[in-house]
């Protein structure tokens, strides 16, 4: 039913569209001042006959066209059940060509009856002549109803569109719009989510490597020489050089030079291909901000739309003694290849938030009357308001309506206007400022000082938007005034809010505690246990350090231990350990952790420092963690260290791309595709000889197709075991040394045989060097198709290859020769003779003896 529910409103979503054509097509109505006309109403079903429980579009209208695209006609729709039952739809009125489609999910087997109702109704409209002249019209349109229409509802279902699965092999895109599932594994990073939540990705399980190319702004890795065992400058001391790159729709930007630097680049890579598509100085050596994929729904264009966005000027002033919040101008540009689309200037500051639908929002409280007459007003600022406030019909559209066009972005922006009740009754009051949104639910405020917290929201749900919803104070401990507890500032108070789990926390360093609120009534609810580490007092940045996912708080920092609290209890669930087995790390025994992103029920955690040592503590560990229950799926060390001024590894299309501060590389994360070969001998096979199959499996990704890689791997570079990929991709992309115990992936054998049967010959596995062999006897003589399978692992696709072998007719045995009966000679005869010879011979030989004897 859900495949369904989803072909059936594109089926309406087409239809609709095909009736919002241009009004301009069809000739207007005589313009009378005034006269009374006929209507022709109307009724559709589609699909009909269909299925009991199927859903079906009921296009529905009069034939009768109207003079603007704002206009339509009411009218309601009478069905009439098998059963005898009536049912009134009153539907939203039609289109401007008179029609329109709503979505119906009959019940009953048997024939429904539809019949579309039109009641009488006045149509007033101005209309332009060619002279220019307007003349006002006023027509009255005279009741009727449609022929009724037989809906037939069968117990069978009617074909569905045939399903297609996700890839089973290695994809890129474009992802065909017809691929509709594959949107859950075609996540985008359009700028840090909130609790770095990505959905929509599968998440790598194994550290393979689909390529890696330089960041491309400096050396990278050790410098040599005379410099000894010192490397080049990664980027990370204050210089944010990964920091702004983000993913949409396949393609990886970041900005190509650090930040300060006069010069400034854009870069987009293909995610899949590792291959640049080109590289752009936006405006006046501007680095790219944030992204943005809009999905828009208008008369004229349902579609998304995908941008980079620029934005300059903005941040804080004095003028005059005053406090100034100044404004941007963001600048967008197309993705797909990096040209400039359109301006908004006068952008209000604050923080960014997406709506369900890609738009920008910001949210403010502004108090428009005084400290005695209150007036205070929620506001919502709206990207795509900003656009489209104003228009109507066809100029609501997006696409080309936005080209070259810039945009006043206060005056147009707020969509949203509310009172705010409660803080409009004198001497009400929101200690301290917001802290977060939840989009179309609430905007959360709060407090915290070492006596007193306090939390507040209002609410953004339609119904009741500006209500506020709690305003509440929390007593906490009084360890935090005899401690001197940090509760601000970077080093301590609310660190990280989730709207899934409805929770909001605060970390206090010194004692090294965190303290869990109900986001729906505003009240505490747990305090956590201690932490195992002291190391975690010395966090950099609190609320970096955590995220919420999957029912858990996910705390990882200094410390070097991973710890995963539940959201109802505060309890700790599990915890990892990221324990630094040779002592690089300066720290302590475990390595100084950081959350890098949470999808696909899985954790991905990394290394970071706050100013890079040099040289630089060797084999530090990126990490995968099931977010259930802290299993470790696989870890590498001394791959891909995180930055710590820059940003983090970002996920997009189900691949992790991330710097490495080692080397000054980018990598790309994900399952790779692979090549399998196999041969048979040559010549066909004596009957009941062994034979051997062999071939090879091979890692294909883009990366191993690299000239450097070549000159490497000769032969190319073997698909291993996921067991043995991370040591192996030290190896293939860091050059470490070769792994002496890396094991290749298994491969089934199979035929047809002879006589036309599947048979399987058996399994093997491939060595180190990506080949593998097997022995077996034919059993028939004839021709073998042949099949060599790798099945997949959690690094690679599947792979297969193909072969034949011929076997020898099996030889004939030699016939058995009876010997001829005996003659009556050869019976007697010549047994006789052969007797008087020996007896002749004997004879012989005695009288030698006598005569031997009588000489001595």
């Amino acid at each position: 039913m859900k495949m369904l529910k989803r072909k059936t409103i594109a089926y309406a979503i087409a239809l609709f569209l095909i009736s919002s054509i241009a009004i301009t097509l069809f000739a207007l109505p005589n313009a009378n001042a005034q006269s009374s006309i006929r209507s022709y109403p109307f009724v559709d079903a589609i699909p009909n006959p269909v299925g009991i429980g199927q859903r079906v579009l009921i296009n529905y209208g009069a034939l009768n066209y109207l003079n603007s695209e704002n206009d339509g006609w009411n009218v309601t729709i009478t069905i009439t059940k098998p059963n005898g039952d009536i049912e009134t739809l009153t539907p939203p009125k039609t289109w401007s060509t008179g029609t329109a489609g709503i979505t119906y999910v009959p019940d009953q087997i048997g024939t429904y009856y539809l019949q579309t109702n039109f009641p009488q109704q006045w149509y007033n409209y101005t209309s332009s002549g060619f002279g220019g002249g307007q003349t006002k019209v006023s027509n009255l349109y005279l009741a009727s109803q449609s022929e009724k229409l037989a809906l037939v509802v069968q117990q069978d279902p009617i074909p569905s569109y045939p399903w297609q699965p996700l890839p089973t092999e290695y994809w890129t895109r474009p992802a065909d719009s017809q691929l509709t599932d594959w949107y859950t594994i075609m996540g985008s990073w359009v700028a840090t989510p909130q609790n770095l939540f990505a959905p929509y990705n599968d998440g790598p399980e194994s550290a393979h490597i689909l390529w890696s190319q330089p960041v491309g702004d400096m050396m990278g890795g050790l410098a040599g020489g005379d410099t000894g065992n010192h490397g080049y400058a990664n980027g990370d001391a204050y210089e944010g050089k990964w920091s702004g790159s983000i993913i949409i729709g396949g393609v990886l930007y970041y900005n190509k030079y650090i930040s300060g630097n006069p010069q400034q680049a854009v870069v987009a890579i293909n995610l899949h291909t590792g291959k640049q598509l080109w590289e752009k100085t936006f405006l006046s050596n501007q680095r790219l901000s944030f992204g943005q994929t809009l999905y828009w729904d208008s008369r004229g264009n349902r579609a998304a739309f995908s941008y980079l966005w620029v934005s300059s000027g903005g941040g804080f002033s004095f003028v005059g003694g005053q406090f100034v919040i100044l404004p941007a101008t963001w600048s967008a540009f197309d993705a797909l290849t990096g040209n400039w689309q359109f301006n908004m200037t006068s952008v209000p500051s604050g923080t960014r938030y997406y709506g369900d639908n890609g738009e920008i929002l910001q949210y403010s409280m502004v108090n428009y009357g005084n400290a005695t007459n209150r007036n205070y007003r929620l506001l919502q600022w709206n990207s795509s308001w900003v656009v489209t406030n104003g228009k109507t019909g066809m100029s609501e559209s997006w696409g080309s309506q936005v080209l070259g066009v810039t945009y006043n972005a206060t005056s147009r922006g707020y969509d949203k206007n509310v009172s705010i009740p409660a803080l409009n009754a004198a001497g009400a009051t929101l200690p301290g400022s917001t802290s977060t949104v939840f989009v179309g639910d609430k905007m959360i405020g709060s407090r915290v000082t070492a006596t007193q917290v306090n939390l507040w929201a209002i609410s953004l749900q339609p119904a009741n938007m500006g209500t506020l919803l709690y305003n509440t104070t929390w007593t906490p401990p009084a360890e935090w005034v005899q401690g001197n507890i940090s509760v601000g500032g970077m080093q301590g108070g609310f660190v990280s809010w989730s709207k899934e789990s409805q929770l909001g926390v605060i970390w206090t360093r010194e004692n090294r505690l965190q303290y869990g609120f109900d986001l729906t009534t505003g009240k505490y609810i747990w305090t956590t246990e201690v932490t195992q580490n002291f190391q975690d007092a010395w966090s950099d940045s609190p609320g970096a350090e955590r995220l919420i996912a999957y029912g858990h708080l996910i705390s990882a920092s200094l410390g070097g231990t991973v710890y995963a609290y539940n959201v109802t209890t505060g309890k700790l669930d599990w915890t990892y350990n990221a324990t630094d087995a040779y002592h690089e790390s300066y720290l302590g025994n475990n390595w100084w952790l950081v959350p890098v992103c949470a999808t696909d029920g899985k954790i991905y955690i990394g290394h970071e420092e706050h100013s890079a040592l040099d040289p630089k503590p060797r084999g530090a560990p990126f990490f995968c963690l099931n977010a259930t229950t802290g299993e470790l799926i696989w870890r590498i060390d001394g791959a891909f260290r995180q930055t710590r001024w820059g940003g983090r590894g970002i996920i997009g299309d189900s691949i992790i791309a991330t710097m490495d501060t080692y080397d000054q590389q980018v990598y790309a994360i994900g399952k790779g595709p692979s090549s399998t070969t196999v041969t048979a001998p040559d010549i066909a096979a004596p009957f009941g000889t062994p034979v051997v199959i062999k071939g090879t499996v091979l890692d294909v990704s883009p990366g191993t197709q690299t000239d450097e890689m070549k000159l490497r791997f000769t032969n190319g570079v073997p698909a291993v075991a996921d067991e043995s990929m991370s040591d192996w991709m030290l190896h293939v992309y860091k050059q470490f040394k070769r792994p002496t115990d890396a094991k290749g992936v298994k491969v089934s054998i199979d035929a047809v045989d002879p006589n036309n049967k599947y048979i399987h010959i058996g399994d093997t596995e491939a060595d180190s060097t990506g080949v593998f062999s097997y022995m077996f006897t034919p059993a028939d003589s004839g021709k073998y198709t042949v099949f060599a399978t790798f099945s997949g692992s959690a690094a690679y696709y599947p792979s297969f290859a193909q072969t034949a072998l011929g076997v020898m007719e099996k030889p004939e045995a030699p016939a058995v020769v009876e010997p001829a009966p005996a003659s009556i000679v050869e019976q007697y005869f010549v047994p006789a003779v052969a007797g008087i010879i020996i007896a002749v011979i004997a004879v012989g030989a005695l009288l030698a003896i006598l005569t031997l004897r009588k000489r001595q």
